[in-house]
Order: C-alpha cells, then structure tokens, then sequence
C-alpha cells in the first residue's frame, strides 16, 4: 500500500530500511479503565520486541521497538473511539483511532498492510426485529447475547388511530374495508417509528409477522432499505428464544446479512445524492470528514498516477523511480477514510461492479 510516497517507501523496502511494525488492537477508554488498558499494551509490546529481536539485528530491531514504545506512551486516553492501529518503521509512524471494534493482530514485515487492519474488524452482529400483528408492534435491538426492547414515542396499538379513520370510511363503508384502511394507517405509523429508531440504530431489520400483515407493510414502508428480511409468523407474544430462531438462518450466515445491508446503503446513498462511485470519483471525495463509509470489493485494486489536475488520478501500471506512482490508489484511499473518522467495509467481487466496484457514501 501507499502511506507515504513513492521514493519513501523504496528507502523503506530497502534493507537498511527494515523492519515494519503493524500493531492493530481494541482501545476503548470508555469502556476499559486505563490499567487494563497499559497491561494489554505492555503484553503486546513484549511480543513486537520478542518478534524484532528474533528475525532482526539488534541494530535495526532497537530503534523501531523505542519508536513503538513512544508512539504507545503517548496514546490519547480520552477518545471515545473503540480501537487503535499503530504503524511504526524507521521512517515512519502513524497512530489512527478508530470507531469500529478490531482483533488484536501484530504484524512484522516490509510494509504496512492497511487490508490487514480491515480485515482486523469483528463480525459485530447488531440488527433491529419488527414485531407486526394486525392490531399491535413491538420492536427490539438485538446482538448476539440479548435482547432490548425498543419504546416509541409512537402508539403500538392499531386503535390509537381508530379516530384518523376518515369518516366517510367510517360511516359508509362495510368494516373489512374500514379494518383495512386502520392497518395501513396503523402500519405507517409504525413505519415512521422505525424511521426514528434507525437514525439511532443504522442496523439490519428483521420484519416478523403475519403474511397479510406484512404485504400491507412492505407496499408502503420507506425504509425497505434496511430491511434485510421478512419472516412470516404470529410472533407478537414469542419468546426471545423463539425469534432467535426463527432468525438462526440469517444469524448463521451474517456475513451475507451484512452485505446485503451495505449494498441497500450504497443505493439509498446515490439517491439522495451522497454517494461516490469508482475509483476517481472516490479518491477526490475521501480527503477531508466527509467520508462516512467505503465499500469496496475484496480484491479490487488500481495501480495509478497522480495527473496534473489536483486531486486527480489515472491508471498506470508502469513501476519506475516517478513519486507520483501509487502502488494501490484503494490503499490510499481506504488509508485516508479511516484517518478521517469513517469506516472501511470490504464485499464480495462483484457486489459493486455497477459502482465501479468502490463506492463511498459521503455525509453530504
């Protein structure tokens, strides 16, 4: 990858230029106090040293193990973000906080890996259930050991609406008919709930209920979106065990939930135009804190020139002595969103090939 330039990172891959360190691990001050935090930090840095001082000469292990032990010295105990990646060679070091949680991973090599850090990521499973009967709802945030009930500011029950019935409804017509208005007011205003709880929530939704019930729902739900999958069944009074599952499909292959949730992202994104699509779009767009989430596909990736246009790039596989060359522009790109704050998401090849196989959704 590219985190510094070109002649750079030829001084690093010659040998006198040698080792790089790559320390990916959970930092989460919020949650952990800052003992148990320096004692999982001193256990790492012993097995960075051990590693250096095993395949290196005292001489270039030394200085690296004394920059990695400043770097981790002056790590900001006050951020509220859940993990930390530090890079460190002779030349170089690069601390990034990041909001999403990692498995702890030391890597010792001739370069820094930012894949490496993505890939790092945990499968955190976390997805919304819909409860819907013809008269009542209940809505639950779920993850892998419990379940929390959701409260609405609104109704549950379909006869909290009984009186947005229009009267010409009301009076003349047979009830079956005036039933089936209740649900469709019923079922949007239940709609409009999950609108708010999935601004605190952006998480896979599960929508449960009887096939009538959620034929009414999906013709006019505005955030089909985020619903990954529709379950029919009388769950209203179900156990938490029940739903799980029911849900145990979906749970077991999450990797597949998870994209499918992305790629709904990516879509709604370009509709409200908030989206980058393919690498040049992308590359101008993920400097800066606009960066919200980049998707792009696992084995995506474009060797390029910087043209002299700012902010521009072009494909170019000639490797030479030029500055400008970047070995992967996806790299740097997935290096740049990460140091803004966003996050990284990798999906299957082929899954954005509509998108130029990388797409970026922007917070404006």
């Amino acid at each position: 990858m590219n985190l510094i330039f070109q002649d750079q990172q030829q001084l690093i891959e010659a040998t006198g230029y040698l080792p790089a360190v790559s320390l990916i691990m959970p930092f989460h001050p919020v949650m952990a106090s800052k003992r148990d935090l320096e004692y999982q930090l001193k256990r790492a840095m012993e097995k960075i040293e051990s590693q250096l001082m095993e395949q290196y000469p005292r001489d270039r292990a030394i200085p690296v193990i004394e920059k990695i032990r400043k770097l981790i010295n002056t790590l900001n105990y006050n951020t509220h973000k859940k993990s930390v990646a530090i890079f460190a060679s002779p030349l170089i070091e690069k601390v990034y906080y990041l909001d999403v949680a990692i498995e702890e991973k030391i890597v010792v090599d001739s370069s820094f890996e930012i894949r490496d850090l993505i890939y790092s990521q945990k499968q955190v499973i976390q997805y919304l259930v819909l409860l819907l009967s013809a008269e009542k709802s209940r809505m639950f945030l779920g993850n892998c050991s419990s379940f929390l009930l959701i409260k609405s500011n609104v109704p549950a029950s379909v006869y909290a609406y009984e009186n947005d019935v229009p009267e010409k409804v009301g009076k003349f017509s047979d009830p079956a008919a005036r039933k089936e208005v209740m649900l469709d007011k019923f079922l949007l205003h239940m709609d409009q709930g999950l609108s708010l709880v999935l601004k605190a929530y952006p998480f896979p939704v599960f929508v449960l209920g009887a096939e009538r019930v959620l034929g009414h729902f999906r013709q006019i739900t505005h955030n089909e979106k985020s619903i990954v999958g529709y379950v029919h069944g009388n769950f209203l009074d179900a156990t938490e065990s029940e739903i799980r599952g029911v849900l145990r499909p979906y749970l077991d292959n999450w990797q597949q939930v998870r994209q499918t949730d992305l790629i709904n992202k990516v879509k709604a994104a370009g509709e409200e135009n908030k989206l980058s699509k393919g690498i040049r779009e992308v590359w101008k767009a993920s400097t800066g804190r606009n960066a919200r989430l980049l998707a792009v596909e696992k084995g995506f990736i474009y060797p390029a020139r910087q043209a002299a246009e700012p902010g521009s790039i072009y494909r170019d596989t000639a490797i030479d002595n030029n500055p400008f060359y970047i070995k992967d522009a996806v790299d740097d790109v997935m290096e740049k969103v990460l140091a803004g704050g966003g996050d990284v998401q990798f999906v299957e090849d082929g899954s954005l090939k509509d998108y130029g196989h990388i797409a970026l959704i922007r917070y404006y």
